[in-house]
Parts: structure tokens; C-alpha cells; sequence
């Protein structure tokens, strides 16, 4: 089931509490960012000066091999690693410095994320779930939790829990509780690397739905050609920087792309992405 018909709705108080939106702003913007780790000869430089821009309502795949920096890239994008040099700001709100209270309050309320894990928790219901532990028991945000697992394809299970769905489900409750807030950004982490090619269609999707009836904007790191085609552009990294770019193309056509940026020769195991 798509998501056609669900309304735009006016951003309440609450998704304001870590700093006023700005709705003419990029919804994500990184200038000069830098990410090492240790120091000296020994320090490993993750992301070496990235510069970009991404608008409101656009779904971004980001690519490249492993070591390329994707995953720090994410992860830095998100607040939930800061950069070590440069400005990042996330819907017009500047998040470099924020103290971690409030970067936190601001990553509960105006960003989305999706994992490759889930990451429900267990003991809640479906629709526990998808409400913040802040909104939860309000009337309006309960209707909007069963309209947005309505629209997922998930209408009446609410009351489930999460060991009763399928992984096709439980991604589809994990996309719904992205959405919840009308965040700035939704943040997906490989958000179909445990899904059946089938399943993650689906998913991928109810992302693009997101984006085209939503207004929503999806940044999305993955590993898979055909997950990237969904995406309005596709940024490769490689070695810590924008390497290439590709606007939305099927996938053999960025499977093409990201040939050339791919070693020959696997790294050491246990590097981090």
C-alpha cells in the first residue's frame, strides 16, 4: 500500500524544541568537514573536506567501498559523531558545538532514522514503536502513527508486537516511526540488508513515496546498485571524499559507476566502512 493521500500537516511546538525551523534551508549542509580518528603518523582520516548541499525533498544515495568513509559520513550528517574540522547544519539549524543535550533533543525530534536492524524494541507494541516516549498517549500523534502504518501497509497492528511481524514488517514499522515526526532528514543505514530482494523493493519503495508524496527527504547509505536506483542522485565516496556523482539511473548503470572505485583487493578485516 502507498502513501498517496497523506496530508502535509503544520510542525508542532514539540518538533521546534531543539531550534526553529528554517523552511527555506537545505535540509542538509556540510562544509569543509573532517573526520579523524587518533593522532599522528597513526590517524586515520575518514572524511578529508566534504562540501555539500541537499535539498528538501530529495532522496540521496550515498555509495563507495569499504574504508571509503560512508559510514562516518552518515554519521557525522546525523550528529551522531562530530566532525573533527567544519559546519554542519541540519534543516538551517548549525549542530557543530551543540552540547550533546541538545543534539540529542533535536536528533529525537527532527530526524528520522532507519537500520538495517530494526532496532524495535521488543517488549512495545507496534505502535509504541513508532511514537516517541514524549508523544505517546496524545490523541493526534496516535492517529497519525495509525495513519502512517495505514499508509506502510500495516493498518490495525498497532497492538502487535514486534516478534509477531515478519523483517519485512518490522522495517516497515521502523520507516513509520522515521516519519512519525515529520522530520528534517530521514536517515537510512543499509535499511534493506536483511530483506529478500522482494521485500526491499517494497521498502525502498515506501522511502521513495516518502520523498514524492511526503515532501520528505531521505540521505541513504547502501552497498547495493539496485537500492541506489531509487535515489534522485547517487554520491560516491572514496577516500574520505566525493569522488563522483550520478543523478537518478538505473542500476546497472551505478554499478557501472562504482567500478572503478573499488579496490581490487579486500582491506584488512574489521575496518569500518
Amino acid at each position: 500500500m502507498g502513501m498517496r493521500g497523506l496530508r502535509r500537516r503544520g510542525r508542532t511546538d514539540a518538533n521546534t524544541a531543539a531550534g526553529e525551523r528554517d523552511t527555506t534551508a537545505a535540509a542538509v549542509e556540510l562544509r569543509g568537514v573532517r573526520r579523524s580518528y587518533g593522532r599522528g603518523a597513526s590517524a586515520v582520516h575518514a572524511l578529508r573536506g566534504v562540501d555539500l548541499s541537499l535539498p528538501r525533498g530529495s532522496f540521496t544515495a550515498v555509495m563507495g567501498p569499504s574504508g571509503s568513509g560512508k559510514s562516518t559520513f552518515l554519521q557525522c550528517a546525523a550528529g551522531l559523531d562530530l566532525p573533527t574540522e567544519g559546519s554542519l547544519r541540519l534543516g538551517g539549524t548549525e549542530i557543530t558545538g551543540m552540547d550533546e543535550n541538545t543534539l540529542t533533543r533535536l536528533r529525537r525530534s527532527r530526524l528520522g532514522f532507519v537500520f538495517q536492524a530494526f532496532n524495535l524494541l521488543p517488549s512495545l507494541t507496534v505502535e509504541q514503536n513508532v511514537l516517541p516516549m514524549r508523544l505517546a498517549g496524545g490523541r493526534q500523534d496516535r492517529a497519525r502513527a495509525a495513519d502512517l502504518l495505514a499508509r506502510v501497509g500495516l493498518e490495525g497492528t498497532g497492538n502487535r508486537r514486534p516478534a509477531e511481524l515478519s523483517g519485512g514488517q518490522q522495517q516497515r514499522v521502523a520507516v513509520a516511526r522515521a516519519l512519525v515526526t515529520r522530520p528534517d532528514v530521514v536517515f537510512a543505514d543499509e535499511p534493506t540488508g536483511a530483506l529478500d530482494t522482494t521485500t526491499a523493493a517494497e521498502v525502498l519503495g515506501l522511502l521513495r513515496e516518502a520523498v514524492d508524496d511526503l515532501g520528505a527527504t531521505v540521505v541513504m547509505v547502501t552497498h547495493d546498485p539496485a537500492a541506489a536506483a531509487h535515489a534522485d542522485q547517487v554520491l560516491f565516496l572514496a577516500g574520505g571524499l566525493i569522488a563522483d556523482h550520478l543523478p537518478r539511473s538505473p542500476d546497472p548503470t551505478v554499478a557501472a559507476r562504482m567500478t572503478p572505485l573499488t579496490p581490487t583487493h579486500r582491506p584488512p578485516a574489521g575496518r569500518a566502512a
